[in-house]
């Protein structure tokens, strides 16, 4: 096997299975400037790889990804645009749309492996490839409604995820978390398994995918994901980015997020305050 340490995120090679690993537990994996450029290196690498067939997405840690980096200066794209426009417009776009429609236009097979928190941008790693499997510890949340005031992530999978509006409105509205199981009932991942079982299951999923031609593969994806495209997800999910941009400027929106910040919360603290009730 081959291991190259991009720094937090690991990229591996094995065969006809490539692994883009998410290595920054100490930070929960959040989606740091740095993470995200990486992560895109590793599409790269894997891209342009023709030994390469299939691409597991995993991490390393508690959890999976707890979504953007918050705090220091992690995300300083949003921190110069801030300087030259007093928006993030362009920052969010660079880095939490370009990014997440790349992976959904990834032209080879993906599977994610997941485990623990997958939380707000995380959920989108973890739920756009093409495949997910989740150990029984799994759980899904996008707290931004309730935690940041936020109508959703900089790209908005919900409504195409559920393919339900009430599932999909309640899931955002309340920041519900979704456990394993529920996720596996709503239609969200492909299977569930023992946190034990989960990489020798991906593997063994990956090697029986990885059988096939790799032109086949990529035929058969992008068939897939065309029909998605062409019902609008590209476009809906481009004009999430641009609500997002909207609603960063309004009073109540930035009273929640400033009241949030003066508290020392997380999202997920005032998601789970706001379910607690009064």
């Amino acid at each position: 096997m081959e291991q190259v340490d991009l720094g937090r995120i690991l990229y591996e090679k094995d065969g006809a299975v490539a692994r883009i690993v998410l290595n920054w537990p100490e930070r929960a994996n959040a989606q740091s400037s740095e993470m995200v450029h990486q992560f895109d290196e590793g599409l790269d690498r894997a891209e342009a790889d023709y030994d390469v067939k299939v691409v597991v997405i995993k991490a390393n840690g508690k959890g999976f990804c707890a979504g953007h980096a918050i705090g220091g200066d992690y995300l300083p794209e949003f921190t110069e645009n801030m300087e030259q426009w007093g928006t993030v417009w362009k920052a969010q776009s660079d880095l939490f749309l370009w990014p997440v429609l790349r992976l959904w236009e990834f032209p080879k097979p993906t599977i994610a492996q997941v485990h623990g928190y997958a939380l707000g941008g995380g959920t989108y790693w973890a739920l756009i490839p093409d495949i997910t499997i989740a150990s029984e510890d799994a759980f899904f949340q996008m707290p931004l409604v309730q935690g940041l005031g936020f109508p959703g992530g900089e790209t908005m999978i919900e409504p195409w995820l559920f393919m339900n509006w009430k599932r999909a409105y309640q899931y955002l509205y309340t920041a519900q978390t979704v456990t394993a199981e529920e996720a596996l009932r709503f239609g969200m991942v492909n299977e569930v398994v023992p946190i034990d079982e989960l990489e020798g299951r991906v593997e063994e999923l990956a090697r029986h995918i990885a059988r096939a031609p790799l032109s086949t593969l990529m035929a058969t994806k992008h068939l897939v994901s065309r029909a998605w495209e062409l019902m609008g997800l590209r476009l809906h999910w481009k004009m999430s980015t641009d609500l997002m941009a909207l609603t960063a400027h309004q009073a109540d929106a930035n009273a929640a997020r400033r009241d949030m910040a003066e508290r020392a919360q997380m999202p997920r603290d005032k998601a789970r305050e706001a379910e607690a009730g009064p």
